[in-house]
């Protein structure tokens, strides 16, 4: 890869959070920047998740606050609660179409995007990134049974970069668990100020240093 691409990372938060599990590591989200830092011009990193209302306490908040205050674009919505036809309680929280608005506004300021996701309703985006001449990579797994990622949207990417491979550059040890909760806590750089242009205020376009995501 070239070392002067412009390349943004596009966090399903929780389909990256199922295959992980699934593999059986987590994720050290330092390491994840630095390693794709290494790879190009990182402009920017967004992660991707629903939040339940209401909750007293959500398990998931204090690694939001952590990556909103340490080099990701974090980006949000509610859970919504619905009963099927069943009569089931079911909650539902898909943030697809917040990721691919993001990303095919991005599109004319990227050569690269990094799709960490298997789900295979974004195969369509992916076409359409590529249609707009930005190469896409697709990150999850095919080691499990069944694979975490759909046939069609590896197949429509350019690059499948498989998790399994990538734990070693990006896991977290587990022994570190521990101790790295508590710092993630207590410990965050400051929020970064948004900059003049609706461009910069939304997506901190600009060139990342390797200074800037040191968390």
């Amino acid at each position: 890869m070239s070392g002067q691409q412009r390349i943004a990372l596009f966090i399903d938060g929780a389909n990256l959070y199922a295959t992980t599990k699934t593999l059986g590591f987590d994720i050290d989200y330092k390491r994840l920047l630095k390693e794709f830092q290494g790879r190009g011009i990182l402009v920017r990193a967004f992660y991707y998740t629903a939040l339940v209302e209401d909750q007293e306490y959500s398990s998931i908040r204090p690694l939001i606050d952590w990556l909103d205050y340490n080099g990701y674009r974090v980006v949000t919505k509610p859970t919504k609660e619905f009963v099927d036809s069943a009569g089931r309680r079911k909650v539902k929280g898909n943030m697809d179409i917040e990721l691919a608005i993001d990303a095919l506004e991005l599109s004319p300021y990227i050569d690269h995007m990094v799709l960490f996701s298997g789900d295979g309703d974004f195969r369509s985006l992916v076409e359409a990134m590529q249609r707009r001449g930005v190469r896409v990579s697709v990150v999850s797994t095919v080691t499990t049974q069944p694979p975490m990622v759909a046939d069609e949207l590896r197949r429509q990417a350019d690059e499948f970069l498989d998790l399994s491979q990538l734990a070693s550059r990006i896991g977290r040890d587990p022994s570190d668990r521990q101790q790295r909760a508590g710092s993630e806590g207590g410990e965050r750089s400051r929020p970064q100020q948004p900059r003049n242009g609706a461009l910069e205020s939304r997506y901190g376009i600009r060139q990342a240093s390797d200074d800037e995501f040191d968390v």
